[in-house]
């Protein structure tokens, strides 16, 4: 399927932060991309302000339209509140986990890991980006790929207290999940409400 692949500056432009990390352009240039960037209109209708932030949480989460529509529809079918439903289903990606424990530096990097089999739950492979990990369940390196550069200098220095959710063992390069996370505990700057009122219309 496609996927984005272009610049990653591009996007955080668009959307105003930058959502891929810190991003120097962004600093210096913190209006929307293209010649009239600079220029255009600042008001944005409310579906203009609802659609940014569907995009927002698209392109950090790395997933499709399709994908993204489908876990709505969960979300909504999901006891709870659906918007915060929603974050809680992208948070338990695999590719998500794997880049909250630390073992990937952006979860660009962990959707590779996992697609290259680098990755175990509870023991057997998986190479499903997309696969949901539930409460309970062992995230870990696999063993042959434990002496990996890019999981090496993505762990040096990583703190993992930073999220409560998750439970990290050093020594077995593994984490466990140990609980769907609160939404006062996920840091992603998005107005989950505004997505939910977009796809209500």
């Amino acid at each position: 399927m496609a996927r984005y692949t272009g610049p990653k500056t591009r996007i955080a432009r668009k959307l105003g932060e930058a959502i891929y990390g810190p991003d120097k352009v962004l600093a210096k240039k913190n209006y929307a991309p293209g010649q009239h960037g600079l220029n255009r209109r600042k008001k944005t209708s409310e579906y203009g302000t609802q659609l940014k932030e569907k995009q927002k949480a698209k392109y950090t989460y790395g997933v499709l339209e399709s994908q993204f529509r489908l876990l709505f529809e969960k979300a909504e079918r999901t006891k709870g509140v659906t918007g915060e439903v929603l974050l809680q289903l992208l948070e338990s990606r695999l590719d998500n986990i794997v880049y909250r424990l630390g073992i990937a530096p952006t979860r660009a990097a962990a959707r590779q890991l996992v697609l290259h089999k680098h990755i175990v739950v509870d023991g057997k492979v998986v190479n499903i980006a997309s696969y949901s990990v539930k409460p309970g369940q062992i995230v870990g390196v696999r063993e042959r790929s434990k002496a990996l550069e890019v999981v090496d200098n993505a762990l040096a220095g990583f703190n993992h207290s930073k999220y409560p959710w998750l439970e990290w063992d050093q020594n077995s390069l593994s984490g466990k999940y140990l609980h769907t996370p609160e939404r006062a505990d996920i840091p992603e700057n998005i107005q989950e409400q505004l997505i939910v009122e977009l796809y209500s219309k």
